[in-house]
């Protein structure tokens, strides 16, 4: 009984939630892209049909946060390899990092990092 009890409000919360973002999604197409580009007014089940469309062409349909962080499953490498990784490896990759993301007044002009920023 408890678990129906579970689904059941799992499956409410989930249609709540896709209620609500189809109705951001179409509140903000139908403000701004009719008057910027005059694309046509849409409804809200059109606007649940982008999201989906748009969830098949950039996010894929399994779950697990696979976005632009990469998801979960690449994190979970990333901290194996981490602590695989000796004490001057981290540091090699932190240089790395620091030179291609890091902010511009720790780069060289080369977009390494100065020398001083590295010791």
């Amino acid at each position: 009984m408890g678990r129906l009890r579970w689904i059941i409000r799992f499956a409410v919360f989930g249609l709540a939630l896709l209620l609500a973002v189809s109705l951001l999604v179409m509140s903000l197409w139908n403000w701004l892209l009719p008057p910027l580009l005059g694309l046509p007014v849409i409804g809200l089940a059109q606007a649940a049909g982008l999201l989906l469309l748009t969830r098949m062409l950039f996010g894929g349909l399994r779950g697990g946060g696979r976005g632009w962080g990469g998801g979960w499953h690449a994190r979970r490498r990333f901290a194996e390899r981490w602590q695989q990784m000796t004490p001057e490896e981290r540091q090699r990759f932190r240089a790395g990092m620091r030179g291609r993301c890091g902010p511009p007044d720790l780069r060289g002009d080369d977009g390494a990092p100065p020398a001083a920023a590295s010791a």
